[in-house]
């Protein structure tokens, strides 16, 4: 007897149990880094002022250093898992994800370009010109069923953005050089207050533009035609959610760079958890993924204390197998 994926109704009390253990998991996150500080310690002093020397450095590092970042880990993590739920019904490929179709690197290069050469840009809105290009590209050149075709304009994609990072890394200051750099490598030390008070917002909302949309994406799943029948205008219904996609990464990409794996991994294990209904599934997906950059981010800080690993480089050497493990897998199955 299969125990996986849930019954619809024990998704929600699954959904609930997840996000509760979601909240454990930031508060041991919280507690563990270059200082310690106890669990048991955190509520007291997020809701009162500290009464001694060593409860201020204790505060002062929370509120001021490990709480925004995992924030800025959680919202990151949520939105990149939702957006490759997403592109993965647009594209009818499970193997669809940010990185993996160029969405990623196209932001990176893209935000790298506008601090190098035109310093006066926004970062943001030239990621989300870059992601939107990427991700338009690769569903012109790898669209329909076929995950090779999709996978090598992924591959075609991120040569090219990895080239111009490249040239962009060459030709760039030692102070834009230092910012490049950090963009390949992915990093949430720089989260703040101010940063977080701007994108909660528009992460949420694009959030719940695209949850909006789920029953949409169950009817993508069962073909064009099928969705054409059930009364979805296809071509609107694809240029909104590529779009909000691309705009979700676009804004991680602006914030701690190109962070892969993350839209591939969360997705999949929702799905085997919770079944293929996108009203489960996209909360589901937001959940594991927020998990799993948390859980990244965690390592990264705290395996070499008090030097700190690159986010990016932890995320690929998980990812990197389980994509792997995907690709034997379907081999299997078509076999």
């Amino acid at each position: 007897m299969s125990y996986l994926p849930l019954p619809s109704r024990r998704a929600p009390k699954a959904l609930a149990l997840g996000a509760l253990a979601l909240v454990l998991l930031a508060l041991l996150a919280a507690g563990s880094g270059a200082i310690d500080i106890p669990v048991s310690e955190i509520p007291a002093l997020l809701w009162s002022r500290a009464s001694d020397d060593l409860r201020q450095t204790w505060q002062s590092v929370l509120l001021d250093v490990r709480l925004p970042r995992i924030l800025l880990a959680l919202a990151v993590g949520a939105s990149l898992a939702v957006a490759g739920c997403v592109l993965q019904a647009v594209f009818r490929n499970p193997l669809a994800e940010p990185g993996l179709i160029g969405a990623s690197s196209g932001a990176a290069l893209a935000a790298t370009l506008a601090r190098v050469m035109l310093p006066g840009m926004a970062v943001a809105p030239a990621a989300f010109a870059g992601s939107l290009m990427a991700t338009w590209l690769a569903w012109a050149i790898g669209r329909g069923q076929d995950a090779g075709r999709l996978l090598l304009a992924g591959v075609a994609i991120n040569a090219l953005a990895g080239g111009g990072l490249s040239l962009l890394t060459y030709l760039a200051d030692e102070t834009a050089l230092r910012g490049s750099t950090l963009w390949a490598l992915g990093s949430l030390a720089g989260a703040g207050w101010m940063q977080l008070a701007w994108l909660l917002p528009v992460l949420g909302i694009c959030l719940a533009l695209m949850w909006r949309e789920y029953r949409a994406l169950d009817a993508l799943l069962l073909g064009e035609r099928e969705a054409w029948h059930l009364g979805y205008e296809l071509t609107g219904l694809r240029r909104r959610l590529v779009t909000l996609s691309a705009l979700t990464v676009a804004l991680t990409v602006s914030v701690c760079g190109a962070l892969g794996f993350v839209g591939l991994i969360a997705p999949h294990l929702a799905r085997l958890l919770l079944g293929p209904s996108h009203r489960h599934l996209l909360p589901g997906s937001a959940l594991l993924g927020a998990a799993c950059l948390l859980v990244a981010d965690w390592l990264a800080r705290t395996v070499v204390v008090p030097s700190e690993l690159p986010i990016g480089a932890v995320l690929s050497v998980v990812g990197a197998p389980f994509f792997l493990f995907l690709l034997v897998r379907a081999r299997r199955q078509v076999a």
